[in-house]
């Protein structure tokens, strides 16, 4: 019995397995929640301007998105916002009771103006702007029960009142319909409406679209479908897609400009309705949908179709020319291989193998039975044998189930064997083995003795050589017995450096190794590699690609930020490369298995990690027209307070005030194409930054000086054709501000002057001390010779008292002698003559002309100190300021030695001295 219930949940595990995923192939989606344009839910009307900004009525008020960043604005009266219309440089809005424009400030931020005010006596009570069109050089702004139009030449209003709810407006080819609930559809015409349509329909479903075809009027309503009016003849649309809008409920659509249309349901998504009114695919919250209840449609300026949601926002590229099959639910997984094989898309996967048939848009993958886990290649044998290359071995496909032809673990890649059509070598974990075909049937004929290295990335040429590349070991050269089943020699190839995500592959007759050293060619005479010129030079933009060759032959490059493919002119035969701006964050590729398959004209697939992309190369645009544009500057001061400054006058600001900050964006809204900012600050820096896609700059601390800011854009590698700029002057510092220089060159010349005045006073000084000390060496010249001349002067004083002392002692002994002679008579004439030299006064003169020359004031000034002294006085005052002894004085006075001591007795009592004061101390002052 369990045997049975196993068989039974075996079965329908296959049969749930089996059909895993719808797999329709559909446009991009580029998805905003909540948390991005920092609002709420919901999302009632989108339009956009002449910059290509989206602007959004959003329960919360108005949403700006510039492309990089969402800026919200609050509704004016705080209430939903649910209508938006951009025209000119203004941007309407609607809310209760509440209507009016947006523009652009000095600042780049927006400002508000309500046109309440001017429609006077036409008060919007208790209503609700539900809807807003252009007509002409008026705006129509739709309310419950109310058209109000409004010139914005006259910026007067006229309006239409209805007594029923107006549940929609429309202009058609510049005419304007609208819908009136149990009244039907009108026209204006003349200026007063006309009704032209009051069919059953209309009374009773609600139109939510009025769109012209083929010169037929088509009405779409919410629960009946399409129908046309023509010739005044109202009918069901003859359409495929009736049958499916009549299951749904309509709430918003558009009519895009190729034609077809776009509709959204409550609770369905939305639909895509081509121009012969067939569904060419829905979207739901299953496919990629952020919400099924889709309340507004806006097709933009580069055919985006935008979807207004009741939770959140999401822009759908339908024209590009990349379709993605997303896996949302996780039934197929990661995509590691895909595979054309006899008009069916294989997909090898980590969880299996599945496949479904290309000319069927709808149908569901098929799981292959027995290939459960992880597939590492597929392998077209000529279009006979389709092979799978799987951790648990390899296996042989046959319709949906799996034969295993070889349980060896780890089977990497296949590879025809040159000469050999019923050979194949395959490449596995733990080495090579050669697989035969014998009877129809294939099997592992033998492994390859010798060689026991990972084989993930070989080739094999006509000389029995393999080529294998480990990205940690290098390249090795494996020569083969002509059986094919040993090694023979082994080599590695010591020209090639180790690379990681290196590749070995084979190109037009070529075995190539590529790194990021460049791209080598094996050459079968030398035995190495040799580095190809032409694709080195032409690759070496694209450093660690990846390269694949498609089953036309064509080389695709895989790198970070593209997609290359290789062909070779026509007459040059030399090689030209096409890039295709797809970076792999978004492709979504697993890195080192890259993969790529031609599935039609120029149409290809490729797995990615959640499922594949399909790409039409034929379609892609190489270019297109760029803008970048300047949003906002601030400064933000050293308290974090934050200034906006205009965009278009040139910035001033204070010396370290704070921080500067710059905001640019490029609105470009390609799922598939990413968006990179340059900038560069002239004044600061000669060069461009590096490509970033931070769409904002900030400075600080920049020194004082001009400065120009460049900024440009970069979309996939097309440059953008502008670049903004932004002209700021950053003011000295007051230190050297020119006030502060002024004051410094005054400060300088009373430094100057003072300096000059201190110099001059010390230079001064010197010459006066340079003339005083002149002035004293000559005095002390002058001194030195007065010194000499006194000394002279006392020395001929000396000798003139030595002189007089000693003749007065001879003519003393002399006369001595005489009195002794016996004859008296004979001698008195000479003792006479004696006497007179000795009390002769002509000695004195000569000793007073001696004594004034050596001492000349003495005389003066003791008579001015003593006027009483009488010339004898001061004859003994002379004698001792020469400091002579009693005994030498005697003889020049012709006294006796004891004379002399009266005299010096009789001067002290003259002079009025003490007792104790020395008589000759007193006379050497003077």
């Amino acid at each position: 019995m369990s045997i049975l219930k196993m068989k039974i949940v075996s079965l329908f595990l296959i049969f749930f397995i089996s059909y895993v995923s719808y797999s329709q192939e559909l446009p991009p989606i580029k998805v905003y929640t909540t948390s991005d344009y920092d609002g709420e839910n919901q999302n009632w009307m989108i339009s956009q301007d002449s910059n290509n900004y989206i602007y959004v009525a959003n329960n919360l008020g108005l949403l700006e998105f510039n492309g990089a960043n969402w800026v919200p604005y609050r509704s004016p009266n705080n209430t939903i916002l649910r209508a938006v219309k951009a025209i000119g440089d203004r941007i309407y809005s609607g809310c209760y009771e509440e209507f009016g424009y947006w523009q652009r400030n000095k600042f780049g931020h927006l400002e508000y103006t309500s046109l309440i005010p001017k429609l006077g006596e036409k008060i919007l009570s208790d209503d609700q702007i539900w809807n807003i069109i252009s007509y002409g050089e008026w705006v129509v702004f739709q309310a419950g029960h109310a058209l109000y139009f409004y010139d914005k030449t006259t910026e007067s209003f006229k309006s239409i009142i209805s007594e029923n709810i107006i549940y929609k407006v429309f202009n058609v080819k510049n005419r304007i319909y609208y819908h009136v609930a149990n009244e039907g559809i009108y026209v204006l015409e003349e200026g007063k409406p006309k009704l032209v349509l009051d069919d059953e329909i209309v009374l009773e479903d609600r139109v939510i679209n009025v769109f012209h075809t083929e010169e037929k009027l088509i009405v779409l309503t919410r629960n009946s479908g399409f129908f046309e009016l023509h010739n005044n003849e109202f009918k069901e649309w003859n359409v495929s897609s009736n049958q499916r809008l009549k299951e749904l409920n309509v709430f918003s659509s558009i009519q895009l400009k190729d034609g077809s249309s776009v509709l959204g349901t409550i609770s369905n998504g939305l639909i895509k309705v081509n121009t012969s009114g067939e569904i060419a695919y829905e979207i739901n919250q299953k496919k990629g949908l952020t919400n099924n209840t889709v309340l507004s449609l806006f097709e933009d300026h580069e055919n985006n179709v935008w979807t207004g949601l009741d939770n959140g926002i999401n822009c759908i590229n339908v024209n590009s020319s990349i379709k993605t099959f997303i896996d949302y639910n996780g039934d197929i997984g990661t995509v590691y291989t895909t595979l054309i094989f006899q008009n069916y898309l294989y997909v090898g996967t980590n969880q299996g193998l599945f496949y479904r048939s290309l000319d069927s848009k709808d149908q569901d993958f098929t799981f292959v039975k027995g290939t459960a886990g992880q597939v590492w290649s597929l392998f077209n044998d000529d279009n006979k044998s389709l092979f799978c290359g799987h951790h648990l071995g390899t296996f042989l496909i046959e319709g949906n189930s799996a034969k295993s032809i070889s349980p060896i673990l780890g089977a990497w890649n296949f590879k025809t064997v040159p000469n050999h059509d019923n050979l194949l070598l395959q490449g596995n974990y733990d080495g090579l083995y050669v697989l035969q075909k014998s009877n129809n049937s294939w099997e592992v004929r033998n492994k390859i003795e010798g060689f026991k290295n990972s084989s993930r990335f070989f080739e094999i040429n006509d000389l029995n050589q393999i080529l294998v590349n480990h990205e940690y070991k290098g390249v090795f050269r494996i020569q083969l017995d002509s059986l094919l089943h040993e090694v023979v020699d082994i080599k590695r190839q010591s020209e090639l450096k180790l690379g990681k995500n290196s590749g070995l592959i084979s190109y037009r007759d070529n075995i190539l190794y590529t790194s990021e050293d460049g791209v080598f060619k094996y050459d079968k005479t030398k035995s190495k590699f040799e580095k190809n010129i032409d694709l080195s030079e032409k690759i070496s933009p694209y450093k660690s690609v990846k390269m694949v060759v498609d089953q036309t032959g064509r080389l695709w490059l895989f790198s970070e930020h593209d997609i290359s493919y290789v062909d070779n002119d026509n007459l040059t035969n030399e090689p030209e490369i096409t890039t295709i701006s797809i970076p792999s964050n978004l492709r979504k590729g697993v890195l080192g298995f890259e993969n790529i398959q031609h599935i039609a004209n120029e149409k290809y697939v490729l797995g990615t990690s959640n499922g594949y992309l399909t790409m039409d190369i034929s379609e892609i645009k190489n270019e297109s027209e760029y803008v970048i544009h300047l949003n906002s500057v601030k400064v933000t001061d050293l308290e974090n307070n934050v200034v906006d400054l205009p965009l278009h006058d040139k910035g001033d600001f204070k010396h370290k005030y704070g921080t500067l900050f710059f905001s640019y964006a490029l609105p470009e809204y390609n799922k598939f194409l990413d968006v990179n900012y340059q900038y560069k600050l002239n004044g600061q820096m000669d060069r461009w930054s590096t490509w970033s896609k931070q769409a904002s700059v900030q400075f600080e601390n920049l020194s004082f000086g001009d400065y120009n800011l460049e900024v440009r854009a970069k979309i996939g590698n097309q440059l953008s054709d502008n670049v903004v700029n932004y002209q700021f002057e950053i003011a000295r510092p007051w230190f050297i501000s020119n006030t502060a220089i002024f004051i410094y060159v005054l400060i300088l010349a009373l430094l100057g002057f003072l300096v000059h005045k201190a110099y001059k006073f010390y230079y001064e000084r010197i010459l006066k001390h340079e003339q005083i000390k002149n002035e004293r060496t000559i005095i002390q010249f002058k001194n030195e010779k007065l010194n000499q001349d006194i000394e002279g002067k006392n020395r001929e004083l000396a000798i003139s008292t030595m002189s007089i002392i000693k003749k007065n002692e001879m003519l003393r002994k002399i006369k001595k002698e005489l009195k002794h002679a016996k004859n008296r008579t004979d001698i008195g004439s000479a003792i006479d003559l004696i006497n007179n030299n000795l009390n002769n006064n002509k000695d004195w003169k000569f000793f007073e002309e001696a004594f004034n020359n050596a001492d000349k004031d003495f005389m003066d000034k003791i008579k001015a100190a003593h006027p009483e002294l009488t010339p004898n006085d001061l004859k003994f005052c002379a004698y001792l300021r020469l400091n002579l002894s009693s005994k030498e004085m005697a003889p020049l006075l012709n006294i006796s030695i004891k004379s002399v001591e009266t005299k010096r007795y009789r001067l002290r009592k003259r002079l009025q001295l003490n007792h104790d004061d020395s008589l000759v101390n007193y006379i050497l002052k003077f």
